[in-house]
């Protein structure tokens, strides 16, 4: 945690899932300040009062600005000072932006854009921004914004990088377990209430992330990004069908209702285009696709032979690892959240 050492870190959304589990990664290292900013005044309360309940030692380096990335000027307030950014805000809802697309742009988009020319204004060092893999070959609104906010990522980390300051890159992952909103805690409240439990399409395909992986993503791009660089972990996948399975092997069996795919629902995700993977570094446990770099002045490259614009295949929950139902119950109790469920049904 060198680099964080005395630094300022601002999570912009940083009342969600992924700002929760960055404090507890961050909150007893070295790091200076932590400035979680958000448009909940309700959610920055509990966390502010939580904080002082179980770290009052610690809950003083922790910052809370309200605010709402689409408002330029609530951004900027927040940016004095500021070292480092994990970007975190969006609209994630894939219905929800189905039906209202363009306040999808207007944070997605928009707002991304406003944190990261206010970022540049104010001389951050680092940004790192969470993508979805419904961004990559995207078919509904929500994948559709978020394809835009990379590419407005990449058009700003040029600028930035044209400036020399300020270091902007990307990551890219699919559902991330027991965040808000997500499917898992669904079937358990649906289980717990003695209902069957509701599956889009059991033969529908997933990639399963919990929060730290989640997190450790992010802080592995923090470490390695150069300007424009997208970040994508290698993830294993289950299908929806067996993911209930497991679920209902841990808390009950109360049966299925298969109820069809949602409103802009895949069939499987893509976290790695064929496009991207074309020009892909492996790293381990990671794939670093490297910026285009390329100009408008085209008629400057002449090109002999054939070019390859894509590669065989792309990187999809259909093609990784594929976890059976022991496998999806290994993985889920590697989250807090089913652990601390499982807790709550013993006593």
């Amino acid at each position: 945690m060198s680099e964080f050492k005395d630094a300022t870190l601002l999570i912009t959304g940083g009342t969600g899932s992924f700002g929760n589990t960055v404090l507890k990664h961050f909150l007893k290292t070295d790091i200076g300040q932590i400035r979680i900013f958000s448009r909940d005044e309700k959610k920055q309360d509990d966390m502010r009062h939580e904080l002082q309940a179980k770290y009052p030692e610690y809950a003083g380096k922790v910052k809370f600005y309200i605010g709402n990335v689409r408002n330029i000027q609530s951004v900027k307030d927040a940016m004095p000072g500021v070292d480092y950014i994990f970007h975190a805000a969006a609209l994630k809802q894939v219905p929800s932006c189905e039906f209202f697309p363009m306040e999808a742009v207007r944070t997605n988009v928009e707002g991304t854009d406003n944190v990261l020319h206010a970022a540049i204004d104010a001389g951050v060092k680092r940004v790192v921004c969470l993508s979805t893999d419904k961004a990559a070959y995207p078919i509904n609104a929500m994948g559709i914004s978020k394809a835009m906010m990379e590419h407005v990522i990449y058009a700003n980390a040029r600028v930035a990088a044209e400036r020399g300051d300020t270091v902007i890159c990307c990551t890219r992952y699919g559902n991330v377990m027991c965040s808000r909103g997500s499917v898992i805690p669904l079937f358990i409240d649906q289980i717990k209430a003695g209902n069957p439990i509701t599956i889009t399409n059991p033969e529908m395909t997933r990639f399963l992330m919990n929060l730290d992986e989640a997190v450790e993503l992010v802080k592995f791009a923090f470490e390695h990004a150069n300007p424009g660089d997208l970040f994508i972990q290698k993830a294993d996948a289950s299908t929806i069908g067996d993911l209930a399975k497991g679920v209902q092997r841990l808390f009950g069996d109360t049966g299925t209702n298969i109820i069809g795919t949602r409103h802009g629902e895949k069939l499987y995700e893509t976290l790695m285009t064929k496009e991207e993977r074309l020009r892909a570094e492996d790293m381990g446990n990671y794939f670093r696709v490297a910026a285009d770099n390329r100009d408008l002045n085209y008629d400057k490259y002449f090109v002999k032979g054939q070019v390859a614009t894509q590669s065989d295949e792309s990187y999809t929950s259909h093609n990784t690892k594929r976890l059976d139902v022991d496998g999806v119950v290994e993985k889920i109790l590697t989250t807090d959240y089913v652990r601390e469920e499982l807790e709550k049904l013993e006593k």
